[in-house]
């Protein structure tokens, strides 16, 4: 999916989170975005996704202007094209794995039996679709969460610190999961991230402050 930020800014009040951040995604590529604890990086995520909204500037998904959507309309921009992965792993604790993974595909009315065991097949868990979400490590959980956001194929996939709360060695395993299911299905890829280990993979790595985007 080809994404399109321009002159993007973001004020909570009269507090500045960010300005002038300008970002053109094309497709198949994966750019991580560092900076320091409270410059905005999760904000910015989320106002590519449409989860929240900006003060000025523009988001373009695939050429269409997200600011110009209205709320429902930005739902379903999400559900069909955009898939998520937050740091807290956000599944359903009531359900098991493959219910958990299976949702954006229900939410589209779509069969998900076979693809959703393909995609558990493909992060490494392909035995554990019937377990509960605390019957599950955290790592396992991450590759739950992965397998979610990118099990209705998504064109575009927001990764917000999916690696925080494991350990190194967990966190390499998870992030090669998540590279290498982008790479296969040619999904753009935006990362948040605090770790050097994630951002070695990325094809670029830009740097978030109160002025904008910039290399580091």
């Amino acid at each position: 999916m080809t994404l399109q930020i321009h002159n993007l800014a973001k004020h909570y009040g009269s507090t500045p989170v960010f300005a002038n951040v300008s970002l053109d995604v094309v497709p198949g590529e994966f750019v991580a975005i560092v900076g320091e604890s409270g410059v905005g990086k999760s904000t910015l995520l989320n106002c590519m996704a449409g989860l929240d909204h900006w003060d000025q500037g523009t988001v373009q998904l695939e050429g269409v202007d997200v600011g110009a959507l209205n709320e429902d309309q930005r739902a379903l921009l999400r559900r069909e094209k955009v898939g998520f992965v937050f740091q807290a792993f956000h599944v359903l604790p009531h359900l098991d794995v493959m219910q958990n993974v299976a949702l954006p595909l229900m939410l589209l009315g779509q069969d998900y039996a076979d693809r959703v065991q393909a995609m558990l097949e493909a992060v490494g868990l392909g035995a554990l679709g019937a377990r509960l979400p605390q019957q599950l490590s955290g790592g396992q959980l991450q590759r739950v969460a992965i397998a979610r956001a990118l099990v209705h194929n998504p064109r575009l996939l927001l990764a917000d610190e999916p690696t925080g709360n494991l350990d190194p060695s967990t966190a390499a395993l998870v992030m090669q999961a998540l590279v290498q299911q982008c790479r296969a299905h040619g999904t753009s890829l935006v990362l948040v991230t605090h770790s050097a280990a994630a951002t070695e993979k990325a094809d670029r790595v830009l740097h978030l402050d109160t002025d904008g985007l910039s290399q580091p």
